[in-house]
């Protein structure tokens, strides 16, 4: 799942999440499940609070270790589920740190052509979901700012083949509704 914040790909990752055979994983969601006081949750705290990615070996050592530990875990099981992203990889280097890990088959890119829409979606959920890192206006334009110029040079890296656009401006339904289309193309 790719898109700008607020585009919908962690809700439609989740619901992606819970049909068998499919795994969601949000690199967000390890991040606000660290305790605030420890190393990572406070090195977490810094860069969301001003809308910014933490560095990426941090960044990719964690999701390492939430994938370890869903396998052990029995919640992921890679030879058998697809492996849903959200939120990683976040620019072009986490992409390629990454590259003997994954095998991307498909990014489902959730574009908008309003703006406000994504502002408005980020703003609910930091109320409904306490994120704290959506709630401020000047976080979240910083938060756009850093999405051009640092992750969507991310679809250039996957290339065109892979990428499959699906529009979000729709309600959430109908949204879910073309992600399925799409994965029935390329599963």
């Amino acid at each position: 799942m790719f898109g700008a914040p607020g585009s919908g790909k962690g809700t439609h990752g989740r619901i992606l999440g819970t049909i068998p055979g499919f795994f969601h994983c949000a690199c967000g969601d390890v991040f606000r499940s660290l305790r605030a006081d420890s190393p990572l949750g406070k090195t977490f705290l810094e860069y969301s609070s001003r809308g910014e990615l933490v560095p990426d070996e941090p960044t990719v050592e964690l999701w390492r270790q939430a994938i370890e530990n869903s396998t052990r875990d029995g919640r992921f099981h890679p030879a058998a589920d697809t492996l849903v992203l959200d939120g990683i990889p976040r620019n072009v280097h986490q992409a390629k740190m990454l590259s003997d890990t994954l095998d991307v088959v498909a990014v489902l890119y959730m574009t908008s052509a309003r703006k406000e829409n994504l502002i408005a979606r980020m703003q609910r959920r930091a109320l409904k979901d306490n994120r704290l890192d959506d709630a401020n206006l000047d976080v979240i334009r910083r938060r756009f700012k850093t999405y051009e110029k640092e992750t969507k040079p991310v679809l250039r890296f996957y290339g065109q083949k892979r990428v499959h656009r699906v529009n979000t401006d729709e309600t959430p339904a109908a949204t879910f509704l073309k992600v399925l289309e799409q994965i029935v193309r390329f599963g």
